[in-house]
């Protein structure tokens, strides 16, 4: 994955959460509101600048925060909305968790897990399979 610098070396600010998911982290919306806080302009741009973002990213990397849920726990909350215990949910199921529950997804989030979970022959969800492909291997 490559990201683009603007000619000042600064980061769009909508990047910023694949940027720091895509080095293994894995923080809640709100963390990551939090992490932005802290490396924006007084007035806001819609830019970081890299010189802010390194130092910030070197802290979260060097303390380990943010680290992936592991597959059992991911598993154990799949079978938690699988009422049915059949190993699956469907797309509705799936879509309904995820935009109504907890810390709900945007639309352009909730497009990017369909595409990636969805099998289209079926509309569901085969969770354990989802599951292993989602897993960062930590080593």
């Amino acid at each position: 994955m490559y990201f683009r610098f603007t000619d000042n070396n600064v980061f769009f600010f909508r990047e910023i959460g694949t940027i720091i998911r895509s080095l293994g982290c894995c923080p809640s919306e709100s963390e990551l509101h939090d992490l932005l806080a802290e490396v924006e302009e007084e007035e806001p741009t819609g830019y970081i600048r890299l010189e802010k973002f390194l130092p910030m990213m070197t802290k979260v990397l060097m303390e380990r925060r943010y680290r992936p849920i592991p597959e059992d726990v991911l598993l154990r909350a799949f079978e938690v909305l699988d009422v049915n215990k059949c190993g699956h949910l469907t797309k509705e199921e799936l879509v309904k968790y995820m935009t109504e529950e907890g810390e709900p997804f945007t639309q352009e989030e909730m497009e990017e897990m369909l595409s990636a979970a969805v099998d289209p022959e079926t509309n569901t969800v085969r969770y354990k399979d989802y599951i292993t492909m989602m897993v960062v291997d930590e080593n």
